[in-house]
């Protein structure tokens, strides 16, 4: 028998050498399949942030289309913009290439020119918060005053429907500063320029008659304006 024994130490020796190597290798296939789901995990959104609407990291200069359907944008086909009538901060009614300046009626336009370039003597400057919007943006500005109001019916005191807006047809201007208002309020009729509604002092639309006859009397807000309804 002792002439055997070697043989059977050997193939134990190389039983436990084989048995070794598979054990490493698993250790070794472990940690790349961890590294590799840390990798994974770290270059893509988690389920929580996609069920949360966690928007994806900006690329600049590239708008998607998970964007334009963001879910705080309900019903727009797009992000609204200078194109559809909002205003950057500091234009004026001599900003032609800003939309909702250039798309106002020209007629109302020459006289707020007008009007702003005698204010700028007295140190006044007519500051654009708002002119012509798109029909859509009007719609959004609309559901915006529904929520923030709690009903239709008191939106309707200070946001009109895309339908009757006079900001949408371009006849209707709101300036910002009180020095302007206050400017218009005492020189406005001579160009034609009127407070319409008695709530929004920032409201100016053209009314050619009052250059001879003054401003017609305001209307307390919008419901009471039969153009309105």
């Amino acid at each position: 028998m002792s002439y055997r024994e070697p043989a059977r130490t050997a193939r134990r020796s190389r039983s436990t050498i084989v048995a070794g190597l598979v054990v490493i290798s698993a250790a070794i296939a472990g940690v790349l399949v961890h590294q590799a789901r840390v990798s994974s995990s770290s270059s893509a959104a988690s389920p929580i942030d996609v069920l949360h609407g966690d928007p994806a990291p900006a690329v600049t200069g590239v708008e998607s289309d998970a964007d334009e359907r963001r879910p705080d944008r309900p019903g727009d086909a797009r992000p609204l913009g200078e194109a559809d009538g909002a205003v950057p901060d500091g234009a004026t009614v001599f900003d032609d290439e800003i939309p909702a300046v250039g798309n106002l009626d020209p007629d109302l336009l020459d006289a707020l020119r007008r009007a702003a370039s005698d204010a700028a003597e007295d140190g006044v400057e007519f500051v654009v918060n708002s002119g012509w919007r798109s029909p859509q943006y009007q719609d959004r500005l609309l559901r915006e005053a529904i929520a923030e109001y709690g009903s239709e019916e008191e939106a309707a005191r200070w946001v009109s429907t895309p339908e009757t807006s006079l900001h949408v047809s371009g006849d209707a201007v709101d300036l910002g500063g009180s020095d302007a208002t206050a400017w218009l309020s005492d020189h406005g009729a001579e160009y034609g320029l009127c407070q319409i509604y008695r709530n929004e002092p920032w409201h100016y639309e053209l009314r050619t008659e009052a250059v001879d006859d003054g401003c017609p009397s305001m209307y307390a807000d919008p419901t009471h304006d039969p153009r309105m309804r």
